[in-house]
C-alpha cells in the first residue's frame, strides 16, 4: 500500500494582505464575482438529482402481493430509518406513565393530566379528556397538534376537537409535540434533531416513541376499545398521522389535515418540503408518503386538505397523487369506500376549524358509530369549555432531556474506536478499515469531469472560466486564475463562496500559485434559490449525502486539476469551518490527488457542532448521518 505525505497547515483568521497585488483587485474582484451557470440552474440540477431517486409505486396485482411490499416497507422504515443506534436501546426501554391531578372539564367529562416517558431521560406531556360514567368499550382517539409553538396542547381547535370526542363517548388523548408548547425550547427545536443523526442515532426516533407511547397508554386504558383506534391531527400532525398510522397497525382509522404530500410532489411544489422528522435520512430508500397512503389499506382514512393553503399541502397539488397511489390498493382490498378524502374551502386556509372537524365527526359516525341512529356529526358548542393553557399545564421534570441534551450523552463515547495506533502495521490495517468507514457514511460519488471552458481573459493574471460537468448530476462553476510563472495549483472552496475568497487568493497568487475557485454543491454561485437546507434534507432522504456529493466533487475536480499540472503539488485550501470539513472528507477518502490542506478556521471536533448547540438549517452538510460514529475531526485528518 503505498502512502504520500499530506500536509495540513491551520490558518485560525484570515489577515487581510494589504500590499497583494493590489493594483490588480480590481480585476481579480470581476474575476470572482463573474457569473458563470445560470442562476436557475443548481436548482433544476437539485429538483432532477431527487426526483430519479424517489420510488415509484410497485406495481401488485394482489393482496397477498401487496401485503409482502407493505411489510417489507413497514420492517425497513423502522429498522433502517426509525430505529437506529442507540434508538435501538430506546425501543425497549421502560414505558413509564405518570398519572397526575385530575381537573373538571365540561358537561360530560373530566380532564385527566398525565406525563410520559418518551425515552430514558425525555417527558411529554399530555391530556385525557374521558366521558363520565363509562361503560364497555369504546373508541379512543389520539390527537396530535403541529408546529403551534405558542400553544401546543392548548390550541382551541384542538381543545374543540378533544371535547367534541369525549362528549361522543370517545377517549381523547391530546399529546403534547416535541418543540411545541410546554416543549417549546431552543433545545427542542426540530432542526437540532439532526445533532443526533450526526452521531449514528435517529433523531427521527423521539418523534415516533411519542406517538407510540400515545397508543399504548390509550389501549392500557380499561375501556379502550382495539377496533376503533383512531388518529387526527393538523400540519405537523397530519404528518405524525399519516406516519404513525401506516407504520402501526394498532390504528385503524386515520384523518391527516393538511400534513404531508409525495415526495415527489415536494420536489417541484416548494411549499412542501418538509423539517427534519418529515425528511429523515434514507426514508426515500425505503418508501415515499404515496406509499404510506397506500398502507393504511384498507382500514378507513380521511384524507383532508384545504383548497387554498397558504401555508403547504394545497389541495390541488398534494392530493391527486395520494389518491392515485392508494386508490388501487383499496381496490384490491374492495374497500374504496374506506378511503374518503375532504377539501376544505371555508375558510380554505391551514385549518383544522369546524368544517374540517365536522368532516372527520361523519367518518367517526360512519366507521366507529354505524348503528347508531342517534349519531350528529354536528360540532357540539364547546362555549366556555376551552381552557387557558396555563390551566392545562402538566408537571414534567426539572431535567427533562431535549436533543442536544441526548446527542451530548450520545457523543461523550464518539468515535468509539478511535485511537489511532502507533504501530505501522496496525496503522496501515486501522487507515484502510477508517476510510471505508468513512466512505460508506458519506457515500460519495466517483466523479467524472467534462471541462467546458465557457471564456477567458488576460492582464495581470489569467482569468479562465470552466463549467465542469460532475458526471449527469451538477454543474460547478470555477474560476481558474493565475501567473506566468506557477509554483503550484491550490483549489480554493469557501463557506461565503468563491466571491468571499479575494483576500486568500490574492496571497495565493502572490505566491505564484495557479488557483481554481470553485463553487461546490450548495455554495457560492451553486447555492440554491429557494429552500436551499430542505432541498439538503431531501437529498439525504435519498439516500445520498450533502457532504459526500461535495467530497466527491472536490476530489474529481482535484484529478482534474492534477492532469494539467503533474510537476506541481495539489492543494486544497478550504475557508470557513464548514469547507474546511469537506476539505479534510475529501483528502480522507482520496489516495491520488490532493497534496496539502491549507484550513481556516476549521473545527477542532464535531461534538463542537452539539455543543455549540448547531442546526441543520446552517451547516446541513455537517449533520452527515452516523459521520462522529465512525470518525471525529482527528481521525479524518
Amino acid at each position: 500500500m503505498n502512502f504520500r505525505r499530506l500536509y495540513v497547515s491551520f490558518v485560525p483568521i484570515a489577515v487581510p494582505l494589504i500590499m497583494a497585488i493590489s493594483a490588480n483587485a480590481g480585476d481579480l474582484s470581476s474575476a470572482l464575482y463573474k457569473r458563470i451557470i445560470d442562476e436557475e440552474l443548481p436548482m433544476k440540477e437539485v429538483q432532477s438529482f431527487c426526483d430519479v431517486r424517489i420510488p415509484h409505486m410497485p406495481k401488485v396485482r394482489t393482496v397477498a402481493a401487496w401485503e409482502r411490499q407493505a411489510n417489507r416497507m413497514r420492517r425497513d422504515t423502522l429498522d433502517n430509518v426509525v430505529f437506529r443506534g442507540e434508538a435501538k436501546a430506546w425501543r425497549d426501554a421502560e414505558k413509564k406513565v405518570e398519572w397526575l391531578d385530575t381537573i373538571p372539564g365540561g358537561l360530560g367529562y373530566k380532564i385527566r393530566k398525565l406525563r410520559y416517558e418518551v425515552l430514558p431521560g425525555l417527558w411529554t406531556a399530555a391530556l385525557l379528556y374521558e366521558p363520565d360514567g363509562l361503560k364497555g368499550r369504546v373508541p379512543v382517539v389520539m390527537n396530535v397538534n403541529g408546529h403551534d409553538r405558542k400553544n401546543g396542547k392548548a390550541a382551541d381547535y384542538k381543545q374543540a376537537r378533544c371535547i367534541n370526542q369525549a362528549k361522543r363517548g370517545m377517549l381523547a388523548l391530546n399529546v403534547e409535540w416535541l418543540g411545541m408548547g410546554q416543549l417549546n425550547t431552543d433545545g427542542f427545536n426540530h432542526y437540532r434533531m439532526n445533532q443526533l443523526d450526526l452521531c449514528g442515532t435517529s433523531g427521527l426516533a423521539p418523534f415516533y416513541l411519542a406517538m407510540t407511547r400515545g397508543i399504548d397508554i390509550l389501549l392500557a386504558h380499561p375501556n379502550a376499545d382495539p377496533e376503533r383506534v383512531a388518529v387526527a391531527g393538523l400540519s405537523g400532525g397530519g404528518w405524525q398521522t399519516i406516519f404513525i398510522s401506516s407504520l402501526d397497525t394498532r390504528v385503524t382509522l386515520c384523518n391527516p389535515v393538511a400534513g404531508y404530500s409525495s415526495f415527489r410532489t415536494r420536489v417541484y411544489n416548494l411549499s412542501d418540503l418538509g423539517d427534519s422528522e418529515q425528511t429523515p435520512n434514507d426514508l426515500a430508500t425505503v418508501t415515499d408518503y404515496a406509499h404510506l397512503t397506500a398502507m393504511l389499506a384498507p382500514r378507513p382514512a380521511l384524507l383532508t386538505f384545504n383548497a387554498e393553503d397558504q401555508c403547504c399541502f394545497a389541495a390541488n397539488h398534494a392530493l391527486p397523487p395520494l389518491l392515485k397511489a392508494a386508490n388501487p390498493i383499496y381496490k384490491l382490498y374492495q374497500a374504496e369506500s374506506s378511503l374518503r378524502y375532504h377539501v376544505n374551502y371555508v375558510p380554505g386556509n391551514h385549518n383544522f376549524e369546524v368544517d374540517n372537524r365536522q368532516a372527520l365527526y361523519r367518518v367517526f359516525g360512519e366507521f366507529f358509530f354505524p348503528h347508531d341512529s342517534t349519531f350528529d356529526a354536528r360540532e357540539i358548542p364547546t362555549l366556555g369549555e376551552i381552557k387557558t393553557a396555563g390551566e392545562l399545564d402538566v408537571a414534567l421534570p426539572e431535567n427533562n432531556l431535549d436533543f442536544q441534551q441526548l446527542a451530548s450523552q450520545v457523543s461523550a463515547s464518539l468515535p468509539g474506536d478511535g485511537a489511532i495506533p502507533g504501530n505501522s502495521r496496525d496503522a496501515r490495517s486501522w487507515l484502510r478499515k477508517k476510510r471505508r468507514a468513512v466512505a460508506d457514511v458519506v457515500n460519495a460519488p466517483d466523479y467524472k469531469v467534462d471541462a467546458e471552458k465557457v471564456d477567458a481573459e488576460d492582464g495581470a493574471f489569467s482569468a479562465t472560466y470552466w463549467k465542469l460537468q460532475l458526471g449527469d448530476d451538477w454543474t460547478v462553476p470555477a474560476v481558474e486564475l493565475a501567473s506566468d510563472e506557477t509554483t503550484g495549483t491550490s483549489i480554493v472552496i469557501a463557506d461565503g463562496g468563491r466571491k468571499a475568497a479575494e483576500t486568500e487568493i490574492q496571497a495565493l497568487l502572490k505566491k505564484g500559485q495557479r488557483v481554481i475557485a470553485v463553487d461546490l454543491f450548495y455554495f457560492g454561485e451553486s447555492k440554491i434559490a429557494k429552500r436551499d437546507f430542505l432541498f439538503a434534507l431531501l437529498v439525504a432522504a435519498t439516500g445520498e449525502r450533502p457532504l459526500g456529493i461535495q467530497a466527491g466533487q472536490l476530489n474529481a475536480i482535484a484529478d482534474w486539476a492534477g492532469k494539467y499540472d503533474r510537476d506541481h503539488e495539489i492543494q486544497v485550501v478550504g475557508l470557513g469551518p464548514r469547507s474546511s470539513l469537506i476539505a479534510t472528507t475529501a483528502a480522507a477518502l482520496d489516495q491520488r490527488t490532493i497534496d496539502s490542506l491549507e484550513l481556516h478556521r476549521p473545527y477542532t471536533s464535531l461534538k463542537d457542532v452539539i455543543r455549540d448547540n448547531g442546526s441543520v438549517q446552517q451547516t446541513p452538510e455537517v449533520f452527515c448521518f452516523g459521520l462522529l460514529e465512525v470518525a471525529d475531526i482527528r481521525q479524518l485528518l
